[in-house]
């Protein structure tokens, strides 16, 4: 009985997630709520649910941004850009689609969207042409950089806190075929796109009297943020190797450079995006509950009899899974519930080494996440701040774009998984 509730909230608490209706960290809160209040989990089972690993990484980093946002280097850096394009919309395009792919991998993309959206908005007015054609591709920027690394999008820091792969594991395994992906993206909407941004040119000199350098600040806290972000990332790289989490040297990071700056405290822990963090910790109450019921165990029994616990098909399954089901549906939830369900798997099947498996999973939910608007969460984020700015993104019209280069990456993908796990091994 307990599994058919535990199944029934999470459905339905899905199913609110999807409409919108509702704020999504409240339903996830009240469907967490749910799985303790009619019994299936004890609370202390419930908090033993919670990657703390994940919290404590998103936490960490978003200290680190909040801070380092402070210096305007975000604004120095698309300024620059626009020098560097010479105002020419497309080179701009491009400029800032790569500020966000690096960001996005370097810090997380729903952190670098909020930071570069903003700036777009000033340059697009300042040449007075259409924004929506650089809000689109650094959508599908962010979502491709956040790919390539361990702290990028969510569900890789999610897979990560799972499984033993760390920060390293993921450059290696993921930066190549999204570099790949990127520069195919990039050159796609250059036939969209490319002839449609036109500008005066006495506007492209305007842009070109700008002075970037205005834009910074604080110089010394400028110093401090970039010292201790590169302490941050090369900690990430070793922390395999010194035995720590990612988690710890985020928080560290995070710590430091509160230190450093003798910020108030509180003012810093604003920056921190709260109902992220508990809208995660909602989702791995709300999972833990599948998990506690046998639901995960039986759909791993379910999928292994489909496959028959080969790895090659099951790979490919959850790929394309993974992508489809992530263009409609938030990907974070959805690699919640992937994440015990390949564990259960390999467990039954006697899998052996399921780390393909994991690599199809990433990939397939971070470029997913490029099919629809409501596919990452970047994506609800620059679509609100466009509406907040008069330029609506519509639903249809981001599809149009967007799906199409989401089915091409995965094709990649599906190329660059069976070439390097399956033959090339």
């Amino acid at each position: 009985m307990d599994a058919y509730i535990a199944g029934a909230v999470f459905l339905l608490t899905y199913a609110l997630i999807i409409s919108e209706k509702i704020n999504r960290t409240v339903v996830a809160l009240m469907g967490g709520m749910m799985v303790i209040f009619l019994g299936i989990l004890e609370q202390e089972k419930a908090i033993e649910m919670i990657d703390f690993n994940t919290l404590g990484l998103l936490t960490g980093m978003m200290i680190i941004v909040g801070i380092t946002r402070k210096t305007g280097v975000f604004e120095f850096l698309a300024i620059k850009s626009a020098k560097w394009a010479e105002g020419d919309p497309w080179r701009l395009m491009t400029a800032l689609a790569l500020i966000t792919a690096v960001g996005s991998a370097l810090l997380d993309n729903v952190t670098t969207v909020l930071l570069i959206v903003p700036v777009t908005f000033s340059i697009t007015e300042e040449l007075e042409i259409n924004p929506i054609p650089f809000l689109v591709t650094e959508i599908l920027a962010s979502n491709i950089g956040g790919t390539a690394t361990l702290i990028g999008d969510p569900p890789n820091i999610m897979i990560g806190s799972q499984t033993h792969l760390g920060f390293m594991d993921f450059l290696v395994n993921l930066a190549p075929v999204a570099i790949v992906v990127y520069l195919l993206t990039v050159f796609a909407l250059k036939f969209i796109y490319g002839k449609r941004l036109h500008v005066k040119d006495e506007l492209k000199q305007k842009v070109m009297g700008f002075d970037e350098l205005s834009a910074i600040k604080d110089w010394l806290l400028l110093k401090k943020c970039l010292f201790v972000l590169g302490l941050t990332i090369i900690g990430f790289i070793l922390h395999q190797f010194i035995h720590m989490e990612s988690a710890t040297i985020a928080l560290g990071g995070g710590v430091l450079l509160m230190l450093l700056t003798r910020i108030d405290p509180e003012k810093v822990l604003h920056q921190v995006e709260w109902p992220v963090i508990f809208f995660f910790i909602g989702l791995f109450i709300l999972v833990g509950g599948l998990e506690e019921t046998g639901i995960i165990h039986g759909l791993a029994e379910k999928s292994l009899e489909i496959t028959g616990g080969e790895m090659l098909s099951t790979s490919m399954i959850i790929l394309w899974l993974s992508a489809i089901a992530s263009a409609f549906v938030d990907n974070i939830p959805f690699v919640a519930t992937m994440i015990p369900l390949l564990h259960t798997m390999s467990e039954l099947g006697g899998l052996g080494n399921i780390d393909p498996l994991w690599w199809s999973l990433a990939l397939g939910a971070c470029l997913g996440g490029n099919g629809t608007l409501i596919g990452a969460s970047a994506n609800v984020i620059v679509a609100g701040m466009a509406e907040g700015h008069k330029y609506p993104i519509s639903f249809v019209g981001f599809m149009k774009v967007a799906f199409p280069l989401m089915i091409m990456s995965i094709i990649v993908s599906t190329g660059y998984v069976y070439l390097r796990y399956f033959v090339l091994v």
